[in-house]
């Protein structure tokens, strides 16, 4: 099967060392070494991404723009095949082909403040240079993946239909994010009065998704697929619930869900070192709101699939969308308790 792709871009699939590569959990990913030179191959998960031909129209047109007006930026995109395709279909799968950046790494966890700082200012960055950008050159590939107030229609359903014995089970953690709507009033409003601007916004900003140098510095971002127009709260949020809790949300025992207030500072001074003169004075009266959004909508969305039986996240082991529920509502009451020191923070300046 790879042999077939492999030749469509000039690679013979017995010269080359092939290995599968990284972690994600929704692609499936291989190191291509072809004795010249090292490239990612990746098969796309249709059954997520419904039109790849979307993710490949928006990062060629991405390429463009860049190539364009900041030509010195490295910026990841498909290599064409010898037909000039960068996107190639086969027997009803989808697949490409990108260069790999030698002396790139890439990181699970969040340890250092260093770490978080040169995270945030690259997603800040790859925002900035795309802030002139024609959004309706941008499609959706997936619709809906950032919009609270359906997440919250999705938990109501589920509490009403949902498993009643699981209901009843987890009545206190409805109840707890029952009590936090105004996080969804509050986006609602957003969404209504068109209070602040949309943008190109990665959407997925955890630490793996940003190439490294050998001395730690942040060189570009990666995995382009959820890059779409959006709010910018989506991006900080998203850091905010995955760079500030030493545990991540797979983590049982919720004692060790706390928030790291360095964590919080480290990215809003990456952040806003490239994105704050670019941000309206009402995007940066929500910068604290955007960890509240991610944070609660990720717990709206756990307990929903344990209320519906596990038919969208799966489960690993009996009550996983439980726990990981139960931990992201610890995270966002640690969040919540910070927001005074966060505050601090912020007016503190970078």
């Amino acid at each position: 099967m790879l042999a077939d792709i492999l030749n469509q871009f000039g690679l013979i699939e017995d010269r080359c060392n092939i290995k599968n590569f990284g972690s994600g959990l929704i692609n499936h990913t291989w190191l291509v070494d072809s004795g010249e030179k090292k490239y990612i191959l990746q098969k796309i998960n249709h059954h997520v991404f419904t039109e790849p031909e979307i993710i490949d129209d928006n990062i060629n047109n991405i390429k463009h723009f860049l190539n364009k007006f900041y030509p010195d930026y490295l910026f990841i995109s498909s290599v064409p095949s010898l037909k000039g395709e960068t996107l190639i279909k086969q027997n009803g799968e989808y697949y490409r082909l990108t260069e790999f950046v030698e002396g790139s790494v890439t990181i699970t966890t969040v340890n250092t403040e260093e770490e978080a700082y040169e995270a945030a200012k690259q997603f800040g960055k790859f925002s900035y240079l795309l802030a002139d950008f024609n959004l309706s050159n941008l499609g959706i590939p997936l619709k809906d993946f950032h919009n609270l107030s359906l997440r919250f229609k999705q938990f109501e359903d589920a509490v009403s239909n949902g498993n009643q014995e699981r209901v009843i089970e987890t009545q206190t953690a409805i109840d707890e994010l029952y009590k936090w709507k105004d996080i969804v009033d509050t986006y609602e409003k957003i969404v209504d009065e068109n209070t602040i601007p949309k943008r190109v916004i990665h959407h997925d900003t955890k630490i793996s998704n940003v190439l490294f140098d050998e001395f730690g510095k942040g060189i570009c971002v990666i995995d382009l697929d959820t890059v779409m127009p959006g709010y910018f709260f989506s991006d900080v949020g998203d850091m905010m619930r995955t760079y500030l809790s030493p545990a991540n949300e797979e983590e049982q025992d919720i004692s060790k869900v706390s928030v790291r207030t360095e964590m919080f500072k480290a990215i809003y001074d990456g952040y806003m070192s490239e994105f704050s003169s670019n941000l309206t004075k009402e995007e940066k009266s929500l910068f604290i709101y955007s960890g509240k959004f991610i944070i609660y909508m990720q717990a709206l969305r756990f307990l929903t699939d344990y209320l519906n039986n596990d038919t969208y996240y799966g489960a690993k082991y009996p009550k996983h969308n439980l726990s990981r529920a139960l931990n992201q509502i610890k995270l966002l009451k640690e969040y919540l308790n910070a927001e005074t020191e966060f505050k601090k923070i912020m007016t503190s300046g970078i």
